[in-house]
């Protein structure tokens, strides 16, 4: 067997491991550590299945059983505190949980291609078309951050930055090298700058097919190039994500596995959020969780999508929806404590029960493992405004829209800013971003109710009915019959006292002037 991960390739009929093509020096008993945890990478492997798998079943002491684990995870670029390929579930075993590729090896007929992961990926060198040999380390550095910033998307194989370099100036044959690297997709790009000026283009190509996917162009200015430069690489490796996803999911399949349902799941969500399209993507993660209990992404994915449903007022079994979710969460990060997906389920649990002082926390837990992921700055930004921190909320957004301009969700970012706006009376605002959250999730109830609130505050009674009749006909229950109901269902999460107060001042005050009666 060959398997591939970062930039190292290990064959288990030659017995070596390469990093970037340079051989890594292992011991025996290391190496078939290494094999083990490899070929049983889809769970978590105790104590005792290392030592029957590995050493036969003889007795082997603890400490003998972790110096070779120290010695596997060095060899492959991880240690213990960073556990980012190799990890510890105390009390439990180890498992590896790096993204990673594996094929057939044979010596008489040769080395055949690596079979490409889902979701893998390959960041050619960008073109420097400035005609400016000086630019390059800019042009460089684009790539570079584009590559560790995709390696930091949950489920994501990306060829190291060495290896894909080695095809700097050398002509593009998009299959041969999807076959070489065992990669489903290539990203490739180019870099112009002329004065205070820079462009740079990307294009998102499938390797078996050499089909271009995604194209895109990105301007700005160089009075802070360093900041042009995150802002760039960060919103390119957003926007493949999203089409990475919708990619993988679109793929025929006959028999599919945890991880096509999971794929599928997630496609579900890449639109504005409806009760269908949570019902269908609740269906698809269950059905991933079915075909593998133990799988982390399925239990985060799951208790991610009940939480959301909970927390976007579409649901019309809250407690089972919230309690569900909570076990899975716990579940996950049990499994696997450094993953971000899993903090960030566990995060809209804690939002979803209104503990949100104890979320911020895992928020910043995932954008410290990962810091484009937009949902988390908004959620984060919205969780320290219902702590009490009202001037918190507008900035977190921006930087989610800033990152993702085109997101699903991003009627929820529009729609937060909005909340600012009217919670501190600028009703003209609050109008125009509650407008554009509506635009932007059509079927989302709540932005139809807020909106009702703020025309109904400016006078406009015609309009405000409009919304509302609209709301109360997209709502899952008769949230918006009585301002009673719409505070036991819509409105009762909102934070701190303070922040209750100004709800009643302005958006119960509103709807009460769209026609919403007491009880």
């Amino acid at each position: 067997m060959l398997f591939a991960f970062d930039d190292h390739v290990l064959d288990t009929e030659r017995r070596e491991l390469r990093r970037s093509g340079q051989l890594v020096a292992l011991e025996p008993q290391v190496f078939d550590l290494l094999v083990y945890l490899m070929r049983n990478h889809d769970r978590v492997v105790s104590k005792d299945d290392v030592i029957q798998g590995v050493w036969g079943g003889r007795i082997v002491s603890e400490s003998a059983v972790a110096t070779r684990l120290n010695a596997v995870r060095k060899a492959v670029g991880d240690n213990g505190s960073a556990q980012r390929l190799i990890r510890t579930v105390h009390g439990v075993g180890f498992r590896f949980v790096g993204a990673m590729s594996e094929a057939v090896a044979s010596t008489a007929a040769g080395v055949q291609p690596l079979a490409a992961q889902r979701l893998s990926i390959v960041v050619l060198p960008f073109a420097n078309f400035s005609h400016d040999p000086t630019q390059q380390y800019f042009v460089d550095g684009i790539t570079e951050e584009i590559t560790s910033d995709l390696s930091r998307i949950p489920g994501m194989l990306v060829i190291s930055r060495n290896t894909a370099f080695a095809f700097r100036d050398k002509p593009i044959d998009t299959k041969h090298i999807g076959r070489e690297l065992g990669v489903r997709y290539l990203l490739e790009g180019s870099v112009q700058r002329s004065e205070s000026r820079i462009r740079v283009t990307a294009q998102l190509i499938a390797a078996e097919t050499a089909v271009h996917l995604w194209a895109e162009r990105f301007t700005g200015n160089t009075a802070d190039l360093f900041a042009l430069q995150d802002e760039i690489t960060s919103r390119i490796a957003v926007t493949v994500g999203l089409e990475l996803v919708a990619a993988e999911a679109a793929r025929p399949t006959e028999h599919g596995d945890a991880l096509d349902y999971i794929l599928r799941g997630r496609a579900a969500r890449l639109g504005p959020p409806t009760i269908e399209s949570h019902t269908e993507a609740i269906r698809l993660f269950e059905r991933a969780l079915s075909i593998d209990p133990r799988s982390v992404a399925a239990q985060s994915w799951l208790a991610n999508e009940l939480a959301s449903r909970v927390l976007d007022a579409m649901s019309t079994t809250s407690s089972a929806d919230i309690a569900r979710a909570e076990a899975l969460a716990e579940q996950a990060l049990a499994a696997a404590p450094r993953s971000s997906l899993a903090h960030f389920a566990r995060a809209n649990v804690l939002r979803a029960l209104n503990r949100f002082e104890e979320a911020i926390p895992e928020y910043e837990t995932v954008i410290a493992l990962n810091g484009n992921w937009p949902n988390a700055h908004s959620n984060l930004g919205w969780c320290k405004f219902l702590a009490g921190d009202i001037d918190a909320l507008i900035p977190a957004q921006e930087t989610a829209i800033r990152l993702s301009p085109r997101d699903p969700v991003l009627g929820a970012f529009y729609g937060r800013i909005g909340r600012a706006h009217l919670l501190q009376s600028r009703t003209d605002e609050a109008v125009v971003w509650f407008e554009k959250a509506r635009n932007a999730s059509p079927r989302h109830s709540m932005y139809r109710a807020l909106l009702a609130s703020a025309y109904a505050l400016n006078g406009d009674t015609e309009r405000a009915i409009t919304e509302l009749t609209e709301a109360r006909r997209l709502a899952p229950d008769d949230r918006y019959s009585s301002i009673a109901r719409s505070r036991l269902f819509v409105y009762s999460g909102w934070g701190a006292p303070k922040i209750r107060a100004l709800v009643e001042t302005t958006c119960f005050n509103g709807l009460r002037k769209a026609g919403v009666p007491e009880e």
